[in-house]
């Protein structure tokens, strides 16, 4: 396994590749959405890119059922830093192997009550990043939680995109590229 350092901390441990990384809004990363018109169709799931932290490709599921989008988080411990609640955590970019993981620290917005699909409720920290499809960013809540992948919701799809439930990969970045931050 090779071993990278950020600019914001070095690796740690033997079995995977870890890295830190600030997660932050700008905007300047927003771009123009698709008019109600005009919504970016997308398949039923995607390939989608978070740029802050440069996480590699995620595979998400779009869940028009869903209220609020989920990544896959362990290890999840709150801190304060200058009077503002933050929140670091750990995660697997690949679904198929926990070989790599990323080691990221997020502003948090609340602590919400969620009901994952089985009705069981449990309190989750709920961030804001921004989220890229194909050519198009826009900024999403996504709340941290233990699951096997990332769960984008109806409000993050809401005015932007039309899902195609018997399609899947239709954006532009539908492989995974290597070398794109891990």
């Amino acid at each position: 396994m090779i071993n990278r350092s950020s600019a914001a901390g070095p690796t740690c441990g033997m079995a995977a590749t870890v890295r830190r990384w600030r997660l932050r809004i700008g905007a300047h990363l927003l771009n123009a959405m698709p008019t109600k018109n005009n919504l970016m169709a997308l398949g039923w799931r995607e390939w989608i890119n978070i740029p802050e932290p440069r996480l590699p490709a995620i595979k998400a599921k779009a869940d028009t059922g869903a209220g609020t989008s989920a990544l896959h988080a362990f290890r999840v411990r709150p801190f304060p830093e200058s009077g503002l609640r933050h929140v670091e955590f750990r995660t697997h970019p690949s679904q198929r192997g926990h070989d790599t993981v990323a080691a990221c620290t997020a502003d948090v917005m609340e602590e919400r009550r969620v009901s994952d699909s089985g009705g069981h409720k449990d309190g989750r920290w709920v961030t804001e990043t921004p989220l890229s499809v194909g050519s198009n960013t826009w900024p999403i809540e996504i709340t941290l939680t233990a699951r096997n992948d990332m769960l984008w919701c109806r409000t993050a799809l809401k005015d932007r995109v039309r899902v195609k439930r018997a399609r899947s990969y239709l954006a532009d970045n539908k492989r995974r590229k290597k070398g794109n931050g891990i």
